[in-house]
């Protein structure tokens, strides 16, 4: 695993064990760091020139995200997320995701609509010139403002939580046939019924969206599931 990261720049405001945590992170979601890979922290200090306290940290946060699996007397190693876990995760999201949606359509401001009305335009943008990192980044602070406007902090941690543990496998979802458009249209529903306060037609639609894009994930998996 030698030379896999790169020296943290002390110039963020960040605190240096989000830096670490941030940095290791990159590395599993695009495949620097393969499944099962053992993670040193020494070595893993000595690339980025940090000690390893803010390493062991970053590492037992990564745990709790999923990316990581520490074994007693064995290591920690990157974690090969299972067809269970994914099942898992998408049916307490499926939940948690209803519920934001219709906190959203209760308590969202005229400012945060507008934030979700530029992220469309935004994310239409990106798919027209096939710009993945966009679409991604894009679709994530479109979620972002969802959550923030359920005015519920302990629920938008708890979602965010769970996002991150399918991080590492979420483009094939966004990248397999026909999601993008899909995607995009399963958003402004969202953002409609949202806008017109309709809480039963917001839990729908963000049920359907979520649905959606577990079943499009467990097909880029297994194509003939």
């Amino acid at each position: 695993m030698a030379g896999h990261l790169q020296p943290i720049k002390l110039d963020s405001y960040k605190p240096l064990r989000e830096l670490v945590c941030e940095s290791i992170r990159q590395a599993i979601i695009d495949g620097t760091f393969s499944p099962g890979e053992r993670l040193m922290e020494i070595q893993l200090a000595d690339e980025m020139g940090v000690s390893r306290t803010p390493v062991r940290e970053a590492i037992r946060k990564l745990e709790l995200e999923g990316f990581v699996v520490m074994i007693p007397r064995r290591g920690t190693y990157v974690a090969d997320i299972s067809i269970r876990d994914i099942t898992e995760i998408y049916e307490i999201r499926t939940c948690l995701d209803e519920l934001a949606a219709g906190l959203a359509a209760e308590r969202i401001t005229p400012e945060e609509l507008e934030t979700l009305d530029r992220h469309l335009v935004e994310f239409g943008i990106a798919i027209a010139e096939n710009d993945m990192e966009k679409i991604v980044e894009v679709d994530t602070a479109f979620h972002e403002v969802l959550y923030m406007a359920s005015r519920n902090a302990r629920l938008h941690s708890i979602i965010n939580n769970l996002r991150e543990q399918v991080t590492s496998i979420r483009g094939r979802s966004m990248s397999y046939p026909g999601r993008l458009t899909e995607t995009m249209e399963e958003h402004r529903a969202l953002v409609d019924s949202i806008a017109s306060r309709d809480v039963e037609r917001a839990q729908s639609a963000a049920r359907v969206h979520i649905e959606n894009a577990e079943h499009t994930l467990m097909k880029s998996i297994n194509p003939v599931t």
